[in-house]
């Protein structure tokens, strides 16, 4: 037998073993306590505060404030500190704060807590993201960044049905608040059993630099996540209310985000074989032209036909692209910058987020309805786009660095 025909029987280490699956299963859990709120909040502010929908979107955006606020800072502590403690310390405050729901007797007192809410799941998501990538062998590592993305995207499709269905049988915000509270610690407990290797900390710098808390070769990486975390912010948040007020659908939105996360399931499934062949530029080009169909579908065809095509469209779109996008964000990275590479994507997912909750609460409220808003977020998705492979994409394949 050749040297030739030994490389090829040789076998390829395990993607699913065991700590790999620990990050996972825990992952899916602090994101289902998150989606299981996420499509509720809208109501909740509504019906108990009476808020309008400019209120809603500028309280719920200090979530997300306060998350992109603390990315680059978790990225340079994740990389300087024991990851496995940071994880812990962060995921247990993430946890703790859902506790802070019960008490909220005003806008005010709820505006503050979520806003607190937000900076331990901004650092909680930088530290287990950038575990996954430490305990995956490095011949399995594009492959095992898309499979990581679907403990999110499984928790997208049942944690917002699950919601919004306890919601409509009990109508009790408490009963949902305890039920996120659970599944967070659960996941604490989880990843608590982690074994990884004890890393040197990054060599000490006589100067502090920028480049130590956001990657500064992937800036224009990094607009382009922003410009598809706006739209998807703008719809994620307001499709509940969308879905009473102007289509008359009172459980819609959650057989929206299960379309959402199967899209999102079958195509990160699909493209982690091409992320293994190295095909990543094709992978999120090909995802941000499904999104943008998708986001145009939802705009110009305002009917239960268009929404839930929209859906699957947007969630085929996005399971290619962000993968491939987080992909393009390591490589451009040296390996003890991964977490900066890791809070640098994060923090462009969150500012566009954040951003798109205000426009969009603004815009619904003063400039012409939710209609208004989504047309935005279709044009700010194209802007995207556009700007991917007119720039984006070129100065990816001239900085990369494997």
């Amino acid at each position: 037998m050749t040297k030739e025909n030994d490389r090829d029987c040789t076998p390829r280490p395990a993607l699913w073993n065991s700590n790999y699956l620990k990050v996972w299963i825990a992952n899916f859990m602090l994101f289902f306590a998150f989606y299981l709120l996420t499509p509720l909040l809208p109501l909740f502010l509504r019906d108990t505060f009476a808020a309008d929908k400019a209120m809603i979107g500028f309280v719920l955006c200090g979530y997300t404030l306060t998350a992109l606020a603390v990315r680059p800072f978790s990225g340079f502590v994740v990389d300087s500190f024991s990851r496995k403690k940071v994880l812990l310390i962060c995921y247990f405050c993430f946890a703790l704060l859902f506790a802070g729901y019960y008490v909220t007797g005003s806008l005010l007192f709820f505006a503050v807590v979520r806003t607190m809410h937000g900076a331990p799941f901004g650092a909680t998501t930088v530290a287990s993201s950038t575990m996954a990538i430490d305990v995956l062998d490095p011949a399995r590592r594009s492959e095992g960044i898309g499979y990581y993305g679907l403990s999110n995207n499984i928790a997208m499709a049942i944690g917002p049905s699950t919601g919004l269905y306890l919601y409509h049988t009990v109508h009790d915000f408490n009963l949902l608040f305890t039920l996120s509270l659970v599944i967070a610690f659960a996941g604490l407990a989880i990843d608590s059993t982690i074994k990884c290797r004890e890393r040197q900390p990054i060599r000490k710098e006589s100067k502090v630099s920028l480049d130590r808390f956001i990657l500064l070769k992937g800036w224009s990486e990094g607009l382009c996540i922003a410009a598809f975390s706006f739209s998807f912010g703008i719809i994620s948040t307001y499709i509940a209310i969308y879905s009473q007020e102007v289509l008359h659908i009172t459980s819609g939105s959650g057989t929206f985000f299960m379309l959402l996360a199967c899209g999102l399931i079958l195509s990160r499934i699909v493209g982690s074989k091409s992320l293994r062949e190295g095909k990543i530029v094709h992978n999120a080009s090909a995802g941000m032209l499904l999104s943008l169909c998708g986001y145009l579908t939802f705009s110009a065809v305002p009917n239960i036909y268009g929404y839930y095509a929209a859906a699957l469209l947007i969630g085929l779109g996005n399971g290619h692209m962000y993968p491939a996008m987080q992909t393009m964000f390591i490589n451009l990275a040296p390996h003890e910058r991964r977490g900066t590479a890791n809070s640098t994507i994060l923090t462009s997912w969150d500012l566009g987020v954040g951003l798109g909750i205000i426009a969009g609460g603004s815009v619904a409220e003063h400039l012409g309805g939710y209609s208004a808003a989504f047309w935005l977020a279709f044009a700010v998705n194209a802007a995207g786009v556009l700007f991917y492979f007119l720039h984006a994409r070129q100065s990816f394949l001239r900085w990369r660095l494997r």
